[in-house]
């Protein structure tokens, strides 16, 4: 029998301009279109919880789940990529997010948080692959900028999830609108076949699926720079979900303002945050650097945060918003950044594992974070004064990546 050569990975060759924007569209379609199906069930939870006769407030625990999901494929993630190709993995979590919609079609709690679990897989096998894609494809100058463009699709998918989803379910069913995500995620995993030829030429068909999930989080805690930025990303996370979750709650109960007005802001928040992510990343790239840009947003978010807990029934509309528009951000506009740094500071064949590992934090905070805030919220009895006791995190988060930045 023939001796069996390995066939040496191949380098992708230098992107020009139109390529380069074709894969950050591609990751950032992906992004969004696992971040839609994620919050999909949120999105029309009211019109399934009437038809079911469940409490709405159960989507919280689904939400849990599907993070829950997202921690466990995140460890192994890195391992994933290097055996199949970062597009395969895009692929599969791509279909994962179908699978997990249409499971969620069944209307069965023991299905439905089974299939919160698949969900959580598809999301939590995303950030290595294309961070694996994108760090090949940017360099010192565009690179934060690039990152943060991706990670642009998370808000991108959360505002896909409101604006299209509530309207599915009532002219056409709950289900249809589940229906409908699972077949645009399926769409796009088909759609991205044709990369595969260059951007899955430098797997190693014969790597190892099978190994210790919990190398990465070793190689992490082993690097003070990693460490800093793994438990600045627990951090950040905390608060950025808080800030979504309980920001409509607060404007109602404590400001008195209207369930339409309080959406209102909500948008805007999440509009911040989509300007705030590819701004910031922008700043990082031209001025700053990822690490103080970094540190920067958490200033910003921990002093935003004390001026949200000043705010009261007395205050105008438009100072609200001037407050928390740039809260919004603050809070949301660092994902982008993040990744890139941990990018930047793994080595090359390192980066699927150390991003998995990493997010494996930032996942854990997206956990504490809004039942914490609840918690605290039931020692304070308000809302602003809970947003307040938010700071501290973040500027926690800001003061370990000043003291360990590179």
């Amino acid at each position: 029998m023939a001796a069996h050569h390995e066939r040496p990975p191949v380098t992708p060759k230098p992107l020009s301009r139109l390529a380069l924007i074709l894969l950050v569209a591609e990751s950032t379609a992906v992004q969004a279109l696992v971040s839609l199906a994620m919050l999909a069930l949120p999105a029309i939870a009211p019109k399934l919880a009437a038809e079911l006769g469940l409490p709405s407030s159960l989507v919280g625990f689904q939400i849990s789940i599907a993070y829950g999901g997202a921690m466990c494929t995140s460890l192994v993630a890195g391992s994933l990529v290097r055996r199949w190709g970062a597009v395969r993995t895009s692929q599969i979590a791509l279909l994962a997010a179908a699978a997990g919609c249409l499971g969620l079609t069944a209307g069965w709690l023991p299905l439905m948080a089974l299939a919160s679990v698949v969900l959580g897989f598809g999301y939590g096998m995303v950030n290595p692959a294309a961070s694996h894609m994108l760090m090949k494809a940017t360099s010192p100058a565009n690179r934060n900028l690039i990152f943060s463009i991706k990670q642009s699709g998370v808000p991108v998918g959360g505002t896909l999830a409101g604006a299209t989803l509530p309207p599915l379910a009532l002219a056409f069913g709950w289900e249809w609108a589940l229906v409908a995500v699972a077949m645009v995620a399926a769409l796009l995993a088909l759609a991205l076949q044709p990369a595969r030829t260059n951007w899955d030429s430098d797997r190693d068909p014969n790597a190892r699926l099978r190994g210790s999930p919990l190398s990465g989080l070793k190689l992490i805690w082993q690097s003070p720079r990693l460490r800093a930025l793994s438990v600045t990303g627990f951090a950040y996370a905390a608060v950025q979900l808080s800030v979504s979750t309980f920001a409509v709650t607060m404007l109602v109960s404590d400001l008195g303002w209207t369930l339409v007005q309080a959406g209102v802001l909500l948008s805007a928040l999440q509009i911040a945050g989509i300007i705030g992510r590819v701004g910031a990343g922008g700043v990082a790239d031209r001025w700053f650097g990822g690490a103080r840009t970094l540190v920067g947003l958490g200033v910003l978010t921990g002093i935003t945060a004390l001026l949200t807990g000043l705010m009261g029934p007395s205050w105008p509309a438009l100072a609200a918003f001037a407050v928390m528009v740039p809260f919004g951000a603050a809070s949301l506009g660092w994902n982008g950044i993040y990744l890139a740094e941990l990018a930047h500071a793994a080595e090359p064949s390192q980066i699927p594992r150390i991003t998995g590992a990493s997010l494996f934090f930032t996942y854990g905070g997206v956990l504490v974070g809004p039942s914490a805030f609840a918690a605290l919220h039931g020692v304070t009895g308000s809302y602003t004064a809970t947003y307040a006791l938010a700071a501290l995190p973040a500027f926690v988060g800001a003061a370990l990546l000043a003291r360990r930045r590179a």
